[in-house]
Formats: structure tokens, sequence, C-alpha cells
């Protein structure tokens, strides 16, 4: 038994997967094996919470609450995991899903130099307000503010927003027409580009809380008030059905202007808070709105110090569907939209096949040798060529909901592959590399995610250092409990060196 705080005892053994297979419906061998190699590797640590590995402390921290991402993870996560690899002052650090920045930002606010890349347009806008925090002048945020708060929308402007299929009828007409008159005052405005970059972040962060939705996992939920839920209940009542069960109230919905000059006076305080507090530093951020995927490739050999990051997870979230309101608010359209969920990391059942679309990246570099290398390496991973048997064995047997949940899960260890294999090219050698990852479970059949990646990337060059555990498991979808019994599963932080 492991003694890891003065509260709790861990025993290590309650965090080994005893059956990967539910029912032993398909052999394990390879999962059970990379179990046992790997399980010295692994640590239960309270450094580690749930709150620290995920957005929940950003809610209330001055800078990381400026956009309100999800599926981020904390301030603390990135300052422990520096300290951990003894990164330096003006060594470089790279976060190949930039997501709200915090990697970013938290290593600026140390002097270190950074490289994000994400293609998220709220990824972009989040990075230029965010590194602009030491040139802001709080009596020009106060002026903007006192702007806002004498508009006053006319009763006879009638504005139109960009919609998407999936976004329709997401505002009531009165929202609808003030975030257009507030935009398009922000546009208009004649104070700094700066200012109106913070004052779009605002909007954007307010979105949802004026909609009539609310963003839930895979998809957006709808509020019982909205056209789509009733027009979906008269429906199925005269289909002779009953209506939905499950619906969203969100309460009183405030108007526009009001949410936004709240985010606004919190933009405010939090600036000067850390203008008045902090050292002003040079915010050396080196921004990429792209793909890793495509983007990796071009950077030069051994120039990285140390890479912080939490890819998607292989849980079929789909943020084009999450973040529909805020990207119909960028511009996108139905059909770029579909464009844009092909660029990013396989993850839901709607991505297709990369590996054409990834090859002919490499051939155009003249590294398609590099290329097939990994997806060989791929190909002989015993362990995830075991992950697809099961997952099609249970597809034969009628119990995979989706049958593009094999694609999805083989292009994402394939494009996570290619991912850590760029890593180690560019990786100085000492360089650590710090994954934050949660296993799964589909049809049965359990997903070592921590640890097939840690195979993945030391068979690319890597060596495994730590698999840090959180100390609290997390259970499986109502229906796979109810049909193969609950496993828990792991929540991971795993550290790899060059």
């Amino acid at each position: 038994m492991e003694q890891l705080s003065i509260f709790n005892e861990y025993k290590k053994e309650d965090y080994k997967v005893r059956l990967f297979s539910a029912n032993y419906f398909h052999s394990d061998h390879y999962r059970k094996q990379l179990e046992n190699e790997l399980f010295d590797k692994m640590e239960i640590t309270n450094k580690f919470s749930r709150q620290i590995v995920s957005y929940q402390l950003s809610k209330t921290q001055e800078l990381h609450r400026w956009l309100k991402y999800r599926e981020g993870f904390s301030s603390e996560l990135v300052n422990i995991l520096l300290d951990e690899m003894k990164i330096s002052k003006d060594n470089t650090v790279l976060d190949p899903f930039l997501g709200s920045g915090t990697t970013a930002i938290v290593a600026s606010m140390r002097g270190i130099k950074s490289i994000g890349f994400d293609i998220l347009p709220m990824s972009k806008v989040a990075i230029e307000v965010k590194k602009n925090i030491f040139k802001f002048n709080v009596s020009e945020i106060d002026k903007v503010i006192t702007l806002i708060e004498k508009i006053c929308v006319p009763a006879k402007y009638k504005g139109s927003l960009n919609y998407l299929r999936i976004t329709t009828g997401a505002y009531s007409k009165e929202i609808e027409n003030e975030i257009c008159y507030i935009t398009e005052f922000n546009e208009k405005a004649s104070y700094s580009d700066e200012v109106k970059s913070l004052v779009t972040l605002c909007i954007v962060n307010s979105l949802e809380k004026v909609s009539f939705t609310a963003k839930d996992g895979q998809y957006l939920r709808w509020d019982y008030r909205s056209e789509k839920v009733r027009n979906t209940n008269e429906k199925r009542i005269n289909d002779g059905k009953k209506p939905l069960k499950t619906v969203l109230d969100k309460g009183d919905i405030p108007f526009f202007k009001d949410i936004v000059l709240m985010e606004l006076n919190n933009v405010r305080s939090d600036i000067k808070k850390i203008q008045k507090e902090e050292k002003a530093v040079e915010m050396k951020i080196d921004f990429k709105q792209e793909s890793s995927l495509t983007g990796l490739p071009y950077l030069l050999d051994n120039t990285i110090d140390g890479v912080i990051t939490s890819p998607p997870y292989c849980n079929r979230y789909d943020y084009t569907r999450t973040y529909a309101l805020e990207l119909a608010y960028f511009g996108y359209t139905d059909v770029s939209i579909k464009e844009l969920r092909q660029t990013l990391l396989t993850s839901t059942v709607e991505n297709k096949d990369k590996v054409s679309s990834l090859r002919k990246v490499y051939k155009e570099l003249e590294r398609e040798e590099f290329y097939n290398d990994v997806l060989n390496k791929v190909q002989e991973n015993e362990a995830l060529s075991e992950v697809i048997s099961a997952l099609e064995a249970r597809e034969k047997n009628e119990e995979i909901n989706n049958k593009g949940i094999i694609r999805m899960v083989y292009g994402y260890f394939l494009e996570l592959t290619l991912i850590f294999a760029e890593l180690h090219r560019i990786c100085k050698k000492g360089a650590q590399v710090a994954f934050v990852n949660d296993n799964v479970r589909y049809g049965g059949e359990v997903i070592p995610v921590d640890y097939l990646s840690s195979d993945l990337a030391r068979q690319v060059g890597f060596n495994i250092e730590k698999v840090y555990v959180l100390p609290q498991l997390k259970g499986n979808s109502s229906q796979q409990m109810k049909k193969y019994g609950r496993v828990p599963l792991r929540k991971s932080v795993t550290i790899w060196k060059k």
C-alpha cells in the first residue's frame, strides 16, 4: 500500500483493469500484457485532481476564465509540470492542442517561449487577447464599458445572425437583435483594435448564456421554450408519441448587453489586478491556427524543451457541435463546418479516414518514408490490433451502436502516433512530454488510452517515465454499465522523455 497523502491510502492494484473484454467475449491478452508491463510506471497521486486536470478551476481564475473552454485544464497543472520538467526562462514549450491557451499563457508569464496549434477561431481570439494582458489600458476599457452601457437597440432595428442548421432558433429575436447591434457597434467603434478583440472575446463568451442551448458532451441541449423543442414535441404528439421527457430549463434568459458588460467588468478587474501584482513580461507566443497534424512537420528538429497538452479524448465528442454557436458567430456555414470537422484530430464517428490526406502532406515534404514508418508501427502494435479486432467482433455481434466507432478508434491512435513521432523529432534530448487523457470503453471493450498511447510513444523513440493516475476513477455510460457491468476507468497524465 502506497501512502500518497496524510488522509488517503490507495492500492495500486485497484487501478489495474482485470478484464478488458466484458464477459470474456474477446481475447485481452495483449492489453493485459501491456497493463502488467507498465504497472510499475503507474503512480496514484493527489497532486493532479479532477479540478486541476479540467476546466473547473479556470472558471474563477483571472485571465484563464476569459474563454469558457470546457475541454481545457488549469494553470496549476501547467505550473506543476513546468516545475517537474525543470523548464526555465527562454526555453520553448509546445502545446499541439492549445485550446484556450493555458499552457502558452502560463509559460509566457514565467518568461518561457511557447508554440501552440489550434484550428478553432475561439482559440485564435483568446490568445490574441490574453497575450496583450500587460498592454491594455484600463482607462480605455472603462470608456468602452460606459459606451456599451449606453447602448439601446432601436425598436426598428432588425439584425440577422449567421446560423448553422444545428443552431437555428438558438436565440429569441430580441437577443438576436442585441447580438447583431453590439457586434456592429464594436466593429465600427474608434477604440483600439486590441480592445475590439477583447470585446469580441467577451461577446463569444456570452453567447451560450443568452441562448436556448447548453453544451452537453456530444451535442447542444435545448431549452423547452425553444422553437426546436416545441416543434419536436408538437410532431411527437401528432404522431401519437409522448413529449420529450428530459427537457432543459435555463430559467430566465438574461439580456445580452448585461452579460457582455459582466464579462467586460470581470476582464477589466483581472487586467487591473494582474498589471498591479505581476511583473510585466513579453508574451512570447507563436500561435499557429492550423491542425498540429499538418503544422508539426514544418517545425525544426531539436528545438522544443517540453510539451504539455491534452488532445481531444477518444470519446465521440464533436467540438464542431458543442461550439456550434461560437463557430456560427465567426461565420462558419454548414459546408465549412463539415470541412473543419475533418481537419480536427479524429475523435468522433463522423471523422473520415485521413491516411491518404496525411500521406500527401508527407509526400510534398519528401518525408513519405517517415510517414510509412509510423504507419507500420501503428499496424504492428499488438494491443491496438487487439482493440480493433475486439471492436470488429463486437460489431459483427451487433454490439457497436455506430459503424464509425472502429474507424474513429484506429484513426485516433494513428494520428496521435504521427504527432508523437513529430514531437520526438522536434524535442531536444532530455525534453519531457506530458499528455492528459482518459481511458474509454466501447461495446464492453476497455481501451487503455494512457498505456496504449505510451506504448506507441515508446515505439517512436520516447522513454516512458511515469503514468500519473488520478485517485478518482470514472464510470461508464449507463448503457454500458447496464449491459456489461461497471469497469472503473483511469484518467491519467503520462510523462515521456526523449
